[in-house]
């Protein structure tokens, strides 16, 4: 009704003035221009009508705050306002329980009323009040004693302690609850009910059924929904309030109470269960956003109100858009001690950081990346980082959750303002240096356990732990591991892949693919035990039933794959003699030692890479090659390729120096597979390499004096062109595709693949690259039409799931399914599918 008035009320006095203005227009200000005319008559009515309302407003607030009038149940309304046909209902309903209540009622509620009520107006008039949080960072030294309520009645008109219990339409709901006739606030002139208290002279419904809380509005106050929700409410209340069932509507008018009492009553003997309270329901509601966000900036400050700086703990995940107001307070103080900062507190800083990017190692390996942080960043910064103090005071601003009061606060330590660290940046630059550090190292672990997610504690995945963290995290079934491969090593190092595969994850595979080979790999070498042959530089994986070579490295490794460039180029050069060997189906000992000598005889290798080139011999000799299906493919390779693969094996003919008649045969054959000349194997090979002179048969004796006898010319070994082997050894990546792509032949015509199926997308076959084009046209997948559309490609729901997140992982750092009513198409993977698509002139 108070709004209809004041409605009419401006507008009869926005017209009075209009017709005034124009008065003066017509008689006074003839000869201003049209447009000053215009805004004169306009606007000058509308600044009359702003300044009447606000003068008006002051006065009103004026008025109630003289007569107490907010901290007490208001007997007289204010004559203006008209009491509205819901007030009268409201009326009606509390004379019901009037006649029972005895005369001192009002004067009791007067008395226990919230007692800070006028900090509330004032905040909400404008006017600067004094700050309520101000006590709090000083351990409320200066708070005003709170009146001690012991009898009966408080319990229906205030606050109801912990330990006490309120009862209300007969139902016993505990305490921490306020209870009684609501007071009224005012809100820029309008006067509502608190929403915390429960006022027992209202209906309430029988039984409370809107646990869905239809009968709640946004910021719900008890005396404006229905009976049913009060119910409700009320039941949720006795039953412990820990039934995240219920609406959390009905959690935070609870928790209105809460705050309310904390920062407006600033009960100290109340706080510390509060807060406790405050934590618990958090629990109750974990997943939901505005529980975080609200009950989260209560605890941020209420629990600087109780802990002294020196107490506060690291906070190790983000809350928000910001900084928590606790760690901005906490380091700030420590800055201003010139105190350095130590791991934790820096890590802190980045994991809460708005502008921080922590992958997903950083995640799905918490407690290692933890972990690793801290000994990364000890090693780097032994004092602790030091950090300049910033001239900025902190300071924070809270708004209650029932939007009924809000406050400044300034914070001080040690009686001295605190610094702001909300504008530095470059301890956040250099903590994201240390974190991108440590995920890398954390990354081969992160992404086992992204394809294993119950992998966690295995052998594999403690193996794949970075050495600093092994004393942290041991596992008991190391030391049975590396006897188990002592053991394989001193029966010669050859075990089939199946059975390392089994040892190492729990469980035999039928089908071994290359990234779980690689797996196994870095796994032993954290071990200190290498694995032949290493699928990042072989020309093909090994199948579950053929052998593979432990062997010693003698040392642990993290990373297999730094290694030099004579590795790589003396690892091909090794395969191609060992397939030169291989060609007449056996391999002879003098085939044998000289692979032996061109690994001794390499330049540029270090003693592990002459071991691990040494365990990759005996393998390439253990698993020849298909020759039939070679042969085959040989003939198919073109011109160029031919000439390339013609130059590397003459180059790996003269890696050692000299040609055997084996090697010559060999090569021979492998000619003859490609469709060439045979008599061509020993052109290459000697052509302008052997001097053309006699040969010394005897060493020269003196005998008779005659004429002399010229010397000859001294038989030259091998001369080798070194221009020309550089240009060999160039021609090392062409034959290793060429060689890579036969011998993939090789494995898909095994696994009965069809050569034809390609997909666009790298690190997916041709079934999970079609379904993957299907998800990405639309939104959300229902779990009934993911399952049938993995049906229509011939696959099994869950390991479909798996493999695409999988590669999603791998391309684009997070899933491409989202679990949730459904599933959920991440829209960034999508968008960029269909960029890819439409490069290509494709569209999904």
């Amino acid at each position: 009704m108070a709004s209809i008035l004041k409605f009419f009320r401006v507008i009869f006095f926005y017209a009075f003035y209009f017709l005034m203005c124009m008065v003066a227009v017509v008689t006074v200000l003839q000869g201003w221009p049209v447009i000053g005319q215009m805004l004169f008559a306009i606007g000058l009515p509308l600044i009359l009508v702003w300044w009447q309302e606000s003068r008006r407003t002051q006065k009103n607030v004026t008025k109630i705050s003289a007569t107490g009038s907010t901290n007490a149940t208001v007997s007289k309304p204010e004559p203006a306002a008209q009491p509205s046909g819901y007030e009268k209902r409201i009326e009606l309903e509390r004379q019901k329980t009037r006649d029972a209540n005895t005369i001192s009622a009002s004067s009791s509620a007067r008395a226990n009323a919230p007692p800070k009520q006028t900090y509330t107006q004032n905040a909400h008039s404008g006017k600067v009040a004094e700050p309520a949080f101000s006590p709090l960072a000083r351990q409320y030294e200066n708070v005003r004693p709170t009146a001690q309520k012991s009898q009966t009645n408080s319990r229906k008109n205030g606050w109801v302690p912990a330990a006490e219990t309120a009862t209300v339409a007969r139902r016993d709901i505990g305490g921490m609850v306020y209870v009684g006739t609501p007071p009224l606030l005012n809100h820029h002139g309008y006067r509502d009910k608190c929403r915390a208290f429960i006022d027992p002279s209202l209906s309430v419904a029988t039984t409370g059924d809107d646990r869905a809380g239809e009968g709640m509005s946004y910021w719900p106050g008890y005396s404006d929904i229905s009976a049913r929700s009060r119910a409700t409410y009320l039941e949720w209340l006795a039953s412990g309030r820990s039934d995240p069932s219920y609406d959390p509507g009905y959690m935070f008018l609870y928790f209105y109470g809460l705050e309310r009492r904390f920062f407006v009553d600033q009960s100290n003997a109340d706080a510390k269960d509060i807060i406790a309270e405050v934590r618990r329901l958090i629990s109750v509601y974990p997943e939901n956003h505005s529980v975080k966000r609200y009950l989260g900036e209560f605890l941020d400050i209420a629990t600087l109100a109780e802990t002294e700086f020196e107490a506060l703990e690291p906070i190790f995940e983000r809350q928000g858009w910001e900084l928590p107001f606790s760690l901005k307070y906490a380091i700030g103080a420590r800055l201003d001690k010139g105190e350095n900062l130590s791991a934790d507190w820096v890590l802190s800083w980045l994991m809460c950081h708005p502008e921080s990017h922590l992958r997903t190692p950083a995640t799905r390996c918490r407690e290692e990346f933890l972990a690793l942080f801290k000994i990364r960043f000890d090693d780097r910064f032994p004092n602790g980082l030091k950090v300049s103090k910033p001239r900025k005071h902190l300071k924070a601003t809270y708004r209650a959750a029932s939007s009924e009061f809000e406050g400044a606060l300034n914070p001080t330590a040690d009686g001295k303002p605190v610094p702001d660290i909300s504008g530095l940046r470059k301890p956040v630059e250099i903590a994201q240096e240390v974190a991108d550090e440590v995920i890398d190292d954390l990354d081969k672990l992160s992404r086992y356990l992204g394809r294993n997610p119950e992998g966690r504690g295995s052998i594999e995945a403690h193996a794949l732990l970075p050495l600093d963290l092994w004393t942290l995290f041991p596992s008991t079934e190391m030391e049975a591991l590396k006897e188990w491969a002592r053991g394989i090593m001193q029966s010669g190092g050859l075990i089939p892949l199946a059975d390392v595969i089994e040892k190492l994850e729990g469980q035999r595979s039928t089908k071994i693919g290359k990234r779980q080979l690689t797996g196994a790999a870095d796994a032993l070498a954290r071990l200190g035990f290498g694995l032949a042959p290493d699928p990042r530089f072989a020309l093909r994986s090994p199948k579950p039933e053929e052998p593979v070579v432990l062997f010693d490295l003698g040392e642990q490794i993290e990373k297999l794959e730094d290694v030099s460039s004579s590795y790589q180029t003396a690892l091909m050069e090794l395969a191609l003699a060992s397939f030169v060997a291989h060609a007449d189906g056996r391999i002879a000992d003098a085939e044998r030692k000289a692979l032996e000598a061109q690994i001794a005889s390499g330049e540029g290798l270090s003693e592990q890479e002459r071991q691990r080139l040494q365990a990759n011999m005996v393998w390439f000799l253990a698993v020849p090659p298909d020759m039939a299906l070679l042969r085959r493919k040989l003939k198919e390779v073109g011109v160029e390729d031919q000439t390339a693969m013609r130059a590397a094996l003459v180059g790996a003919a003269h890696a050692d120096g000299v040609i055997q008649s084996e090697e010559v045969a060999s090569i021979e054959k492998v000619y003859k597979a490609l469709g060439l000349d045979p008599s061509l194997a020993y052109s290459d090979l000697h052509a302008g390499e052997i001097a053309d002179a006699p040969r010394t048969v005897r060493a020269a004796q003196p005998g008779n004096s005659g004429e002399a006898i010229p010397e000859l010319q001294k038989a030259a070994g091998p001369v080798l062109d070194a221009s020309r082997i550089a240009a060999i050894r160039s021609d090392t990546a062409r034959v290793s595709s060429v060689l890579g792509q036969i011998f993939e032949a090789e494995e898909e015509a095994e696994e009965g693949r069809d050569s034809k199926d390609v997909t666009l997308f790298a690190g997916l076959d041709a079934k999970h690259g079609a379904l993957l084009l299907d998800l990405v046209g639309q939104e959300n997948w229902t779990e009934d039409a993911f399952e049938q559309l993995c049906g229509q490609h011939g696959l099994m729901p869950s390991g479909a799931l798996e493999a695409v997140n999988e590669w999603a992982f791998e391309a684009y750092d997070e899933a491409l399914l989202d679990e949730y009513d459904g599933y959920d198409v991440s829209p960034e993977i999508a968008d960029a599918v269909k960029q890819k698509l439409e490069g290509e002139g494709r569209h999904v």
